[in-house]
């Protein structure tokens, strides 16, 4: 029998918590009981800065709960950073871990094949969302554009997967050597290029509370997948100059027709041409030049990605 670790980032959670323990605890019973993992496996709940009481109801369960641990991060470091915090404390604690939310809106009747799925010799094994109907239609369409989007640019990831995975020890020992500033585990965990496998994951109904992935942070999370893995946007831009010149060329024929015929404004031709067309390509070709040596500049730093302030074990 495997000792499975869930790891599941909190930030303000405290609606959600308890009935996510319960659900969690059940889930545990029935695994212990049909052999697939032992009586010491743990759920752990990384505590990403929380503003609410979700700290102290983590301290709570673990006083109920044999299965509960917790790990209070000293401020807020994002969602990824959150997950990575886990997975790098537990793994020195159990033979697997599992990620999900604490919603738990993924399918956690996947994890028991995850664990089989394991036994057969895989180290990763993903959870591929077959069904989004819980999600709402904005973020169904934008998720569904956003991976084919990737795939577009050469990013190496599993089509409609977040980040609800099993991992073996070995996958996170593994990926205790990549040190990124720039997480985006969707990408990099694929890249490793271990033995996987996928489950099927049904979106559920959120129960309690909101979700805390606003807009600008998927927005965010979906340009560090694209510009951590991927150099196409930079030859895009020579693409894309090569279009303006093209355009540039037309109208040039269009203002040259124009003085012959007599219809020409007086510094008209001349002020759209290098505004529109000279001044947009510039102002896009440094912008995206400009994250790129931004992610440099991150990277460079060799910040921590984390501090743990409490370890509740």
């Amino acid at each position: 029998m495997i000792r499975l670790a869930t790891i599941s980032p909190c930030y303000n959670e405290e609606e959600v918590l308890r009935r996510s323990v319960e659900r969690l605890t059940d889930l545990f019973g029935r695994m212990i009981t049909e052999g697939l993992i032992s009586e010491d496996s743990m759920m752990v709940f990384v505590n990403d800065g929380s503003s609410d009481r979700t700290w102290e109801l983590i301290q709570e369960l673990h006083q109920e709960s044999p299965f509960v641990k917790g790990i209070n991060l000293l401020r807020n470091v994002g969602h990824q950073n959150a997950i990575m915090a886990g997975m790098m404390t537990a793994k020195d604690w159990v033979d697997a871990v599992v990620t999900i939310d604490a919603d738990l809106q993924d399918d956690i009747e996947c994890i028991p094949q995850m664990v089989k799925e394991l036994g057969q010799g895989y180290d990763v094994v993903y959870g591929v969302k077959v069904s989004r109907k819980a999600d709402p239609f904005i973020k169904r369409m934008t998720a569904q554009a956003f991976y084919r989007l990737q795939g577009s640019m050469g990013v190496e990831s599993i089509f409609n997967h977040a980040d609800f995975r099993l991992m073996s020890r070995n996958a996170l020992q593994m990926l205790s050597d990549y040190d990124e500033r720039n997480l985006y585990l969707r990408g990099l965990i694929p890249m490793m290029g271990l033995p996987s496998t996928t489950v099927d994951d049904v979106i559920g109904e959120r129960k309690a509370g909101s979700s805390k992935y606003t807009l600008g942070k998927m927005l965010n999370l979906a340009l560090d997948g694209i510009t951590s893995f991927s150099v196409k946007p930079l030859y895009t831009i020579i693409y894309l100059g090569m279009v303006f010149l093209v355009i540039s060329f037309c109208i040039g024929i269009y203002v040259l027709h124009a003085l012959i015929v007599g219809t020409a404004v007086p510094g008209w031709s001349s002020l759209i041409l290098s505004i529109w067309l000279v001044g947009g390509f510039v102002l896009i070709a440094v912008g995206v030049t400009g994250v790129y040596i931004g992610k440099i500049y991150n990277e460079v730093k060799h910040r921590p990605l984390y501090h743990i302030k409490e370890i509740l074990d």
